[in-house]
């Protein structure tokens, strides 16, 4: 039997060697193709997907464009697609899975030594982390870029929302329906429908919603009823000045960042 591969040993997260030839010609790969997204400019949201999925070295064919459409019309063959903000960073790209609606703000890092997956409408702010690459603790057999170094996959679930500023280390798992106040460190899993913040993240108190676990998302045209909901859930992460502007400030003070643009 042939030995494994770096990337092979990579992706089942043991000790391997990243500066071997293969895996720097990937990253060299990826940089470029980050490099084209983040430069891209004023282009139709067609042009924007495609530039992520040859990032992510997702194969899938886009959806013809019926030359009669408006942009808005070809726009919308799109909307399930991820939304990802420039400038965006990863090692390899095709280590990360994203569901649909997933909306990544500006300055995202993911560093998908292993498999970096996030869950379905899960919304995040800017400058937001995802370490799934680790290294020995001791310097000797760390020794710089001769050595070897590991992973651990991330794992969000569906319909979390992450505040600007956080930190994911390796291995951990975010529930459903999970809250991560801004600046926060995630050391440590996370339970579904839970508030966690801090440095280390801590878990604060529970969510209470009328989504199941195990049910899919229920869909509401009452935008009162959900901003007051995310009012009172956001509040107590807010400070009392934040909580005197309106229902959009507690929301603020927890992500550090609004989701429009």
């Amino acid at each position: 039997m042939a030995a494994p591969t770096e990337k092979e040993k990579m992706l089942r997260g043991e000790l391997y060697h990243a500066f071997s030839p293969a895996l720097t010609a990937e990253r060299t790969r990826c940089v470029h193709a980050c490099n084209r997204f983040n430069n891209s400019g004023e282009v139709p949201r067609r042009r924007l997907v495609e530039l992520w999925r040859d990032i992510n070295q997702d194969s899938t064919p886009l959806p013809p464009r019926d030359p009669s459409a408006t942009e808005e019309e070809d726009d919308a063959q799109f909307v399930d697609d991820p939304w990802v903000e420039t400038p965006f960073k990863a090692d390899y790209g095709y280590n990360i899975q994203l569901g649909k609606n997933v909306y990544i703000n500006s300055n995202c890092v993911i560093l998908d030594t292993c498999l970096v997956r996030i869950g379905a409408r899960t919304l995040m702010g800017p400058n937001v982390s995802f370490y799934s690459g680790t290294h020995p603790l001791d310097p000797v057999v760390r020794n710089g870029t001769r050595g070897p170094e590991l992973g651990k996959e991330i794992h969000v679930g569906e319909d979390v929302w992450i505040g600007g500023n956080v930190v994911f280390l390796p291995g951990v798992t975010i529930g459903r329906g999970a809250t991560i106040g801004a600046g926060s460190v995630v050391t440590k899993d996370v339970p579904a429908f839970h508030v966690a913040a801090g440095n280390p993240a801590r878990i604060i108190r529970k969510i209470e919603t009328t989504m199941e676990d195990s049910a899919p998302p229920t869909s509401t045209t009452s935008t009162g009823a959900v901003d007051a909901k995310v009012a009172s859930d956001s509040a107590p992460l807010g400070d009392s000045a934040d909580q005197r502007q309106g229902a959009e400030a507690p929301m603020s003070s927890l992500t550090g960042s609004r989701w429009s643009n």
